[in-house]
């Protein structure tokens, strides 16, 4: 006696991020390089995400051309009024996740919510309490997105080996320098302060944020594979120790680099912005000299006290050079809205400056006027520099942010590292050594790497390559026969 099965001949992928910009972002150009590909896709996000996406950006436009792409949403069962900023309310977020959206998402899998069914599931690696590969109601495999370098995710699966070797933890200012060397493939690399921001806790076994961050990444190894923004010339060598976890992985980054040769002949330009874009600093740009101007934006979600910015302040203006400057709305510790220019400085930034509360940034870092990047090391602007060819000046502030910076400066030799600093003459000296007097040095280097960016998402790149191979496994685990529920 035969027993009738079911074949999905179409693929269907959901993909779900955390809700951040920086996890947001890379996710949505995802999900536009498989809808390019004819692969229908289901984009879940949380209400809040969602409004603010509508808001700022052409998304609904842009997807509206994918007949089989659909956004969904999700409660995050925080108040409308909540500031939802991961730098400063994570341990509350994580509580709201854990209680609301896990049992929401939980139910709409298992009540076949998603039509029609589902392929396989791309969930953000920070999202990866929400199911469990055992988990009877979870029919289709799990690939596991993670939107942070592999270089950081990596010394974030190191962390419990880190304690029990004694590295962690973290002994105060004075131990700081201290060498770590008990992280494969990074022996001898890092430093107390290179460490994630998060190993920075008095009490790493009994540090909420820390556990959490490290038991997800863990339980996200037992995931069916690995989808990393990043590719083979500038992170194989942690690469290959993920191949050593994961049967299946594939490095398709940079992402924005790979849409971009997509849509090489089209005119639009994924903008998956959260905030208002202030465009006006192009023109601005446009009356710079070729490679006059350093560019400053400490991400989206990093704050700071006015002490900070008033020394960043005086030191871009004494550091001689023109400046474009990100100044977001909320970037100020406990306040929101405008801030007010002291008058000591508003000459020279009248005279060699430009201010905007969010811009366009990889039109930025492209510009020609642009001659380096002053930033927090986020990941995703770590990869739009790198494409860019434009050298860094990396002030980390936290979660993966301190691993990047620390490979920026030594691994890649594409900038310097002034993490843990924040004072005027220290700006101003890096801003001129980056810009002046090593501008030979750094610019080649910066150079050479953005080559091997691009040749990674040329038709026979590794990138390429690797999001091909992803199209084609989607397309072969349609196939494969399912039994009837």
């Amino acid at each position: 006696m035969s027993i009738a099965m079911e074949t999905q001949t179409n693929p269907h992928v959901l993909l779900f991020p955390a809700p951040a910009q920086g996890h947001i972002n890379p996710m949505l150009k995802l999900a536009e390089l498989l809808s390019l590909a004819a692969i229908p896709v289901t984009f879940l996000t949380t209400e809040h995400s969602h409004r603010q996406l509508t808001l700022h950006s052409d998304v609904l436009l842009r997807f509206s051309r994918f007949p089989t792409f659909q956004f969904q949403t999700i409660a995050d069962g925080l108040p409308d009024s909540h500031p939802r900023t991961f730098s400063q309310h994570l341990p509350d977020m994580l509580s709201s996740f854990i209680s609301v959206i896990k049992p929401l998402f939980r139910d709409m899998l298992a009540s076949s919510h998603f039509t029609p069914n589902l392929t396989c599931l791309i969930l953000d690696g920070f999202f990866s309490f929400l199911v469990d590969i055992n988990d009877d109601f979870v029919k289709v495999p799990i690939f596991c997105f993670r939107s942070l370098s592999a270089c950081s995710s990596w010394s974030v699966l190191s962390i419990p080996n880190l304690i029990q070797h004694g590295q962690l933890p973290i002994k105060g200012e004075e131990d700081m320098d201290r060498i770590i060397d008990k992280i494969p493939g990074m022996e001898n690399l890092l430093r107390c302060r290179d460490l994630p921001g998060f190993c920075r806790a008095a009490d790493p076994n009994n540090d909420p944020v820390l556990q959490f961050v490290v038991n997800q990444s863990i339980r996200s190894t037992k995931f069916d594979a690995l989808i990393l923004n990043s590719f083979e010339d500038l992170e194989g060598p942690i690469l290959s120790k993920f191949r050593t976890l994961y049967s299946t992985i594939y490095p398709i980054g940079p992402l924005h680099a790979l849409l971009k040769a997509k849509l090489a002949n089209e005119e639009t330009e994924s903008l998956n912005s959260m905030r208002e874009v202030d465009q006006s600093c192009l023109p601005w740009l446009d009356n710079q000299p070729p490679g006059s101007v350093i560019y400053v934006s400490f991400g989206s979600i990093t704050v700071m006290g006015d002490h900070e910015l008033m020394e960043f302040w005086h030191g871009l203006i004494d550091s001689g050079r023109n400046f474009l400057w990100v100044v977001r709305p909320d970037l100020v510790r406990g306040k929101n809205g405008d801030v007010e220019i002291p008058a000591e400085l508003e000459e020279g930034t009248r005279q060699r400056g430009y201010m905007v509360g969010w811009a366009p940034q990889e039109k930025v870092l492209s510009h020609e006027a642009v001659g380096g990047f002053l930033t927090h090391s986020g990941w995703n602007s770590s990869l739009e520099s790198i494409v860019a060819g434009k050298p860094m000046i990396c002030w980390s502030n936290a979660f993966d942010q301190q691993v990047n910076s620390r490979f920026v400066s030594n691994v890649w030799k594409l900038g310097l590292d002034m993490k843990d600093l924040c004072d005027r003459e220290t700006v101003a000296k890096m801003v001129n050594e980056l810009m002046v007097h090593r501008k030979e040095e750094f610019t080649r280097s910066a150079a050479e790497m953005a080559n091997l960016a691009r040749q990674s998402v040329s038709p026979a790149g590794s990138s390429q390559l690797n999001l091909d191979r992803l199209i084609e496994d989607i397309k072969i685990l349609s196939q494969q026969p399912k039994m009837p529920n």
